[in-house]
C-alpha cells in the first residue's frame, strides 16, 4: 500500500549550505525513523516528493540514492520505492554532558591512532581556562564501531606527561578517560562545547561522508591544579550517528 499522503508544511532549502539532496536525504532518513514511512510500505513517488519539497526529481533521485546505499531502502522498476528498514540505531554515538560519561568506554569501539607528534601547539583554545604548557603532543584517533567510522578526533596533550601515557591507553580509552587516569595528575576545571556544522574534505574522507553533511564538533579543555592547560581536544562526529541526552532540572 501506498504510504499515506499528508499535508506537510513546505520544505526549505535554500538557507542552508548544505546540499539539497543531503538536507532531502537527511529529511527522509527522519521520516524512516519516526515511523512516517513504516517498514514495508511504499514511499511518495519521485513526482510527490519533487513537488513537496520544491526541487527536480534528478535531486529527489539523488537523495533517495543515499538512502538506498544505507540499505533503508528499495527500488522497483515500475513497482516503486520500499522501505527496507529503520536506521541502526547501535551505531549511534552518545556524547555525554557530565564527566562520568565522558569518561566512559563506547561498547564495540575501536581506535586507531592515525598521527603522533611531539612539540606542537593547538592551533586554536575554545575556553578561557588556564595557561599554555611549552609544548604539547598533538595525537590524531580515528573511531569506529562495526567497520564504520563515526569520530575523528584532535588531541593536544601536554608534552611533559606524555611519558606517562601508554601505547595501549592511546588505542583504547576516550580521550577525557586518557588524561583523567595519566597518574599524579590533579584536575582543577574542565569545559566541552558543541557545535553543529558541516563536513570539509578531510572530515568527509575520514568519516566516509558527503561534503557538507551535518558534523558535531565537540571541543574540550582541562586544566590541572596549578592552571595549566594539560589537554585540548577536538572531536568531529557523524550526524547521523550523534545522540545527545541531557538531564533537565
Amino acid at each position: 500500500m501506498k504510504a499515506a499522503q499528508r499535508k506537510r508544511p513546505a520544505v526549505d532549502l535554500d538557507r542552508s549550505v548544505v546540499a539539497r539532496y543531503i538536507q532531502l536525504a537527511s529529511l527522509f532518513r527522519r521520516r524512516i525513523e519516526a515511523g512516517d514511512w513504516p517498514v514495508a510500505e511504499q514511499t511518495p513517488t519521485v513526482d510527490d516528493l519533487a513537488a513537496e519539497c520544491g526541487v527536480a526529481r534528478a535531486t529527489i533521485r539523488k537523495a533517495l540514492d543515499m538512502l538506498e546505499g544505507e540499505g533503508l531502502i528499495d527500488r522497483y522498476r515500475a513497482k516503486g520505492t520500499f522501505v527496507r528498514q529503520r536506521p541502526r540505531q547501535q551505531l549511534w554515538c552518545e556524547v555525554a554532558t557530565d564527566w562520568s560519561g565522558l569518561l566512559a568506554n563506547r561498547d564495540d569501539a575501536l581506535i586507531e591512532v592515525l598521527s603522533d607528534r611531539r612539540g606542537t601547539q593547538p592551533p586554536d583554545i575554545p575556553h578561557p581556562i588556564g595557561t599554555l604548557a611549552p609544548s604539547y603532543r598533538q595525537v590524531t584517533r580515528l573511531h569506529t564501531r562495526h567497520g564504520k567510522p563515526f569520530l575523528f578526533a584532535r588531541l593536544h596533550i601536554d608534552e611533559r606527561l606524555s611519558a606517562r601515557i601508554s601505547k595501549r591507553d592511546l588505542n583504547s580509552k576516550t580521550a577525557l578517560k586518557l588524561v583523567a587516569d595519566i597518574p599524579g595528575l590533579k584536575i582543577k576545571d574542565a569545559r566541552q562545547t558543541l557545535i553543529i556544522g558541516t563536513a570539509d574534505v578531510e572530515t568527509s574522507s575520514r568519516l566516509d561522508m558527503p561534503l557538507n553533511a551535518p558534523v558535531a564538533m565537540v571541543q574540550r579543555s582541562v586544566v590541572d591544579r596549578s592552571g595549566c592547560l594539560v589537554f585540548v581536544g577536538e572531536g568531529l562526529y557523524r550526524g547521523d550517528m550523534v545522540r545527545i541526552d541531557m538531564k533537565l532540572r
